[in-house]
């Protein structure tokens, strides 16, 4: 008779099931993982995944909205723990780049993949998606509102974005030196603020 499992052994092993994935997931493309192979890395039956995700891209929706909440988290506790806007903006920015390179494959989840189906039928996915999405705007409506930016907040937020999102792929890629990105984004964000303030 199969053990009845509790709250906590399921919140366990789905976290190590999504650990396992998030690695395989990043080094060969989720089309390339089998559930199968999910099942071997924790060395359980090939059914078991089966038990806590209906397919593989339940566990890959569960993968991308933990990173994009663990994401979202650390750009929202970068901004609070700053006073004025411009050490906001430094410090989100900072923190950006940050979980980028600490959580490599984290981020090319959640920014070089979309759900193979839509993310539509994942609210949890689409919840995570929209409060990450709001860090990269969050801290240019502080900037404007001290005078320190013109424009429209959610166009600037994407620019900066666009922005530092090449510099980390392209080192990520070895196309830039280690420790480039993080000297680039503060060249391209000082270049950017200039041209955004009041008049300029």
């Amino acid at each position: 008779m199969p053990r009845v499992l509790t709250e906590t052994d399921v919140a366990d092993f789905r976290e190590r099931l999504c650990a396992a994935a998030e690695r395989l997931f990043a080094e060969r493309g989720p089309d390339a993982v089998t559930m199968r192979q999910l099942a071997a890395e924790l060395g359980v039956s090939p059914m078991t995944p089966y038990r806590y995700f209906q397919d593989k891209d339940d566990i890959l929706a569960a993968v991308r909205t933990n990173g994009f909440n663990q994401f979202a988290e650390a750009l929202e506790a970068a901004r609070a723990g700053a006073k004025s806007a411009r050490a906001k903006a430094a410090a989100v920015g900072d923190a950006y780049v940050r979980f980028a390179f600490e959580h490599p494959h984290t981020y090319k989840l959640m920014f070089d993949l979309n759900q193979p189906v839509g993310e539509s039928g994942y609210p949890e996915l689409e919840a995570a998606g929209r409060r990450a999405h709001a860090t990269m705007s969050a801290w240019v409506k502080d900037q404007v509102q001290a005078g320190e930016m013109a424009g429209d907040p959610e166009q600037i937020g994407a620019m900066f974005w666009a922005a530092t999102h090449g510099v980390v792929v392209l080192e990520m890629a070895g196309k830039l030196p280690p420790g480039a990105a993080r000297a680039l984004h503060h060249q391209l964000s000082a270049t950017l603020a200039k041209g955004l303030k009041p008049g300029a």
